[in-house]
């Protein structure tokens, strides 16, 4: 299969665009307001209704409309953590407390706000700061691409099957020991003795990770329902189980493509300045479909990747009101703007895991730009 070229920077402006990408953050921030809270709160309240009425219906019976509804009720939880822990509220004026990310799901509020297989604090670092800071590239934790290398050693038939049990289990399989290793790695090198520490990954993943989820969802979740006798518990029990494999289902489509495709880019050096980690930002992300708050919750509100990416610690509104802005501004300076269905995308990611297309591969520039610049990594915007 004939590799496309890389892209070529010398093809846009850098400069002119990294001043309208700042001019577009300056609007953001000046819009900020209790619109955004508004709709937070909306976001947060349909999440919640989703899990009541799943609860109501949760010990008559296994059936699927309550394990559905218990299951956007967690995915919502993700959402919420998602945005908040990417600071999108902190600048927010009066924003309350618990929407701030030195608050929401932070020690024993983890219970209450986010109480997912991964430890927040964890998730926060492996995604906020290594996904997003080297997007595409070696040290992206999340680089599907590379991490489906050994995943090509086998047939095709036990490449999809593979993909498909992972699919149905990813937060607990992958999200949850990746994300701990990376935090430990973290501690080891800032000197901790817990980080640097490998006998004690299984007992703290086991500990703090897989415990806790399974002892709520699957434990405590179905004693509620003790008052209907054995029935309520093991329908109980069974609702659970299936919404958990709905949630990874749900996650895993909306999360996985966001970078993955033969039509997006994955980069083997450092971006050179600013600039061109925001442009890398767009050429290495896709946007599914895009508008409406019922659409863009059924994403988690991943869907606007690109935006997000270019802009991480903005309100998941403001994403509905820059996307054509962006994709504007992408027209202007002749910078790729992909978006497409979910389903596609996910077609799309999939042949990248079982190796039937491959990433496109890095940008060229001219020679007194070759040398990467690390703190280029995260731009201040």
């Amino acid at each position: 299969m004939r590799r496309p070229p890389p892209f070529d920077l010398s093809s846009v402006d850098l400069e002119s665009f990294y001043a309208d990408v700042k001019a577009l953050r300056r609007e953001i921030d000046a819009s900020l307001g209790e619109d955004d809270l508004r709709h937070l709160r909306k976001m947060e309240r349909w999440g919640r209704a989703c899990t009541a009425l799943g609860l109501a219906g949760a010990g008559i019976f296994p059936n699927p409309a309550s394990a559905v509804l218990l299951s956007i009720g967690r995915s919502t939880r993700w959402l919420l953590m998602h945005h908040i822990g990417h600071r999108g509220y902190d600048k927010v004026p009066n924003v309350p407390p618990r929407y701030t990310s030195k608050v929401f799901a932070r020690g024993r509020r983890r219970f209450v706000d986010w109480p997912d297989w991964m430890i927040p604090e964890a998730w926060i670092y492996e995604h906020n700061v290594l996904h997003h800071s080297h997007t595409g590239e070696e040290r992206d934790p999340d680089l599907i691409e590379r991490n489906t290398e050994e995943l090509r050693e086998h047939s095709m038939p036990v490449r999809y099957a593979l993909m498909g049990i992972l699919a149905l289990t990813w937060r607990a399989s992958y999200y949850a020991p990746n994300t701990l290793d990376m935090w430990r790695e973290r501690g080891a090198q800032d000197g901790e003795s817990g980080g640097a520490t490998q006998g004690g990954r299984l007992r703290e993943l086991l500990q703090k990770c897989y415990l806790p989820y399974s002892a709520l969802n699957f434990g405590l979740l179905p004693l509620l329902y003790l008052p209907l006798g054995p029935w309520g518990v093991m329908s109980a029990f069974c609702n659970s189980l299936m919404a958990e494999a709905l949630t990874n289902l749900h996650t895993f489509c909306v999360v996985g493509p966001n970078h993955t495709g033969d039509d997006l880019y994955r980069f083997e050096d450092r971006p050179a300045s600013r600039a061109e980690h925001a442009l890398r930002q767009i050429i290495g992300s896709t946007n599914y479909a895009t508008g409406g708050d019922l659409l863009d919750f059924a994403h988690l509100w991943l869907n606007y990747q690109i935006e997000h990416h270019l802009f991480p610690d903005v309100p998941m509104r403001q994403y509905q009101l820059i996307q054509p802005k962006v994709r504007a501004l992408c027209e202007k300076y002749g910078i790729p703007y992909v978006q497409e269905s979910v389903f596609v995308r996910a077609k799309k990611m999939l042949d990248i895991a079982v190796g039937k297309a491959s990433m496109r591969r890095g940008v060229t520039r001219d020679a007194g730009e070759r040398a990467a610049a690390p703190e280029a990594a995260r731009p201040a915007i």
